[in-house]
């Protein structure tokens, strides 16, 4: 915790008590909410970021492709845009935002828009000629103006949120108490050792109500790094740089240190805009392997499409029938 946000716990209170007004305007009825009749679901968590909410879309993207016409919403975060956007051949990072854009470039089938309002990009998507029968929300937990039918709640294992507080001094975007909205409850990022005693202390400390239901899931590094031309194997590449703007990197340099493979590390923060001068400074590295969602914002500078990589992700979940069968039969019940 840095100096700072130790001088700002005064605030902490205040902050508490709006965000706990607000939802409790929701809840008693007093603001209103927009539900719908077809399956509308939100992943989301209440730290202000690093869950892992990417690849659980990607993840549900893969459940439900087959069987439904979906689409994704997402708010788009700095992108250059304002106002509703669907993804088209045109669209870039820049257009849509990078995580947006990555589900784009992935799942061919799939309608990708941004919108900060979610009841306008909601309503904009079903006025389509082919309008979506699933719509996944993506980072929408705290979009109270829309009622997802079935709420995704993330909290990474490394930063609980049962125990960290609310802004500006600890990382949570509203109280705890929001948890009770989610109807399943998703433990990010675990070690693939976890034992059934942790997570046992884990669900304790999570304080589930009756009808909420907790899942593990851990993050399923590729074998091969991957460029728009070609792939390489992991464990055989030389010495290279690792380039990371994502809210937490740490897992991943963790991952490729055990793997004893020899890079140096250039962090920037979450979503960060790469300068001219930070792409000057790459086009002098001789192989840079990064995350997919900084892939796409790097990729289109010429000075790096020989020598840039990037190192596919997926998350598995402990017990992926169970959790299956919770998303199909909500997706099934409001069809």
């Amino acid at each position: 915790m840095t100096f700072i946000r130790i001088l700002l716990f005064p605030i902490v209170p205040i902050y508490y008590l709006v965000t706990w007004l607000r939802n409790w305007l929701y809840d008693s009825g007093i603001k209103s909410s927009k539900a719908y009749d077809f399956p509308v679901i939100c992943v989301g968590n209440l730290s202000t970021g690093g869950t892992g909410k990417t690849p659980m879309i990607e993840y549900l993207i893969r459940l439900l492709t087959s069987e439904k016409q979906l689409a994704t919403l997402s708010r788009g975060y700095k992108r250059k845009t304002e106002g509703f956007v669907i993804a088209d051949k045109n669209a870039n990072a820049d257009t849509i935002g990078d995580e947006p854009f990555q589900f784009y470039r992935k799942f061919e089938t799939l309608t990708v828009a941004v919108d900060a309002n979610r009841q306008n990009g909601i309503a904009q998507l079903r006025d389509l000629k082919q309008a979506p029968e699933v719509i996944l929300l993506d980072d929408a937990f705290q979009h109270r103006k829309v009622k997802a039918g079935f709420n995704i709640l993330l909290t990474a294992y490394n930063n609980l949120y049962y125990k960290d507080i609310v802004l500006p001094t600890g990382n949570l975007r509203e109280p705890r108490l929001g948890s009770k909205r989610a109807n399943i409850i998703v433990v990010t990022k675990c070690p693939k050792t976890i034992s059934e005693a942790e997570k046992q202390k884990i669900i304790s400390g999570l304080k589930l109500k009756t009808n909420q239901q907790v899942f593990f899931s851990f993050v399923d590094y590729s074998s091969r790094v991957i460029s728009e031309t070609k792939d390489m194997e992991l464990e055989a590449l030389p010495k290279f740089t690792l380039v990371t703007g994502i809210a937490n990197a740490k897992p991943l340099v963790e991952y490729l240190v055990k793997k004893g493979l020899e890079f140096d590390h250039l962090e920037f923060s979450d979503h960060y805009d790469f300068k001219a001068s930070d792409l000057k400074n790459l086009a002098s590295k001789s192989l840079i392997i990064t995350t997919e969602k900084d892939y796409v914002r790097l990729s289109t500078s010429e000075g790096l499409k020989k020598k840039l990589f990037y190192l596919p992700i997926e998350i598995k979940i402990d017990k992926p029938a169970l959790f299956n069968r919770a998303i199909n039969t909500f997706v099934n019940q409001r069809s």
